[in-house]
């Protein structure tokens, strides 16, 4: 009867402890996606949007980094602390510790009032996808929104901008240029049906040495050879030798004069500009991107 009762606390006992943990990563997954939501990602320093535009902004930012998962940021600015919009922009993505994953990757949007200067700062593996081309191509559908005064409008070309570009994917042929060093990232991602392809040639590369092996190991040629040494040379087999000489009649020497290429450290090999992406390393992180005054 005792060791009944016994067993039934320690069940009850084992019950309560699971039922006690069981709850705690639930609340804690919960409490994460919470503060996952309510982060700031417009920071309007200049004053420039409404409290709806805020809000509106963050709202579409949340579906944004959710889709791509990469962070997406709107800020302002009304002193620049006699910083560049560059040095700016840059600064704020570091000390406010944005980005995902290793390389921290995402894009940073910036509307500097004191230079009077738009800018958008793609970092990370946002780089890929917003080429110079592209972020050029935002910044020219920006630039008749801001230069009217129309900030909020000018936030939602840069957003719808980034999306679009995302959506379509990395554009063939894009590389990194690192202009600090010279040095060309090219981006390569294998498709299915190249996949496929070298899976094809590797098995028919497999079978043709197996096949190569077998016939080896069969012998096949070696007994041929022994059934032909049983049989008798054959008479009157003889060789002749004749004389050839070969005359040196005449030589020609070309001379070509090679050019010295000015171009720097231009890539090369059929890479076209289209695809490039202009990058430099800052505090770890690879950074693009530029701006447009207005």
């Amino acid at each position: 009867m005792r060791i009944t009762k016994l067993f039934s606390g320690i069940l009850i006992f084992l019950y309560t402890v699971l039922l006690l943990f069981g709850r705690m990563p639930v609340a804690y997954a919960a409490q994460n996606q919470e503060t996952s939501s309510n982060e700031t990602r417009v920071f309007d320093d200049a004053g420039l949007f409404t409290a709806d535009q805020k809000k509106e902004f963050e709202t579409t930012i949340q579906s944004m980094k959710k889709e791509m998962n990469m962070d997406v940021v709107i800020a302002t600015a009304d002193d620049a602390g006699g910083r560049t919009a560059k040095e700016y922009a840059e600064n704020f993505y570091i000390e406010r510790k944005f980005g995902v994953g290793s390389d921290y990757r995402g894009v940073l949007f910036l509307i500097d009032m004191d230079n009077r200067e738009m800018y958008i700062l793609p970092v990370g593996k946002m780089n890929r996808f917003l080429t110079d081309k592209r972020w050029n191509s935002i910044l020219d559908d920006a630039y008749k929104q801001i230069s009217q005064g129309d900030y909020a409008a000018c936030a939602r070309t840069y957003l719808d901008g980034v999306m679009k570009y995302y959506r379509e994917g990395i554009p063939g042929g894009q590389y990194n240029y690192d202009a600090d060093t010279g040095k060309i990232s090219v981006y390569r991602s294998i498709q299915w049906y190249e996949a496929a392809l070298a899976v094809l040639i590797a098995a028919a590369s497999g079978a043709a040495v197996c096949g190569g092996v077998m016939s080896r190991y069969s012998m096949g040629k070696e007994r041929g050879r022994a059934r032909n040494s049983l049989m008798a040379y054959r008479a009157d087999c003889e060789f002749h030798y004749s004389s050839r000489n070969d005359n040196l009649v005449n030589t020609s020497v070309t001379h070509v004069i090679i050019p010295r290429n000015t171009g720097g450290n231009r890539p090369s090999g059929g890479m076209s500009s289209s695809g490039r992406s202009t990058t430099h390393t800052n505090s770890g992180r690879t950074m693009g991107g530029g701006g447009r005054r207005f």
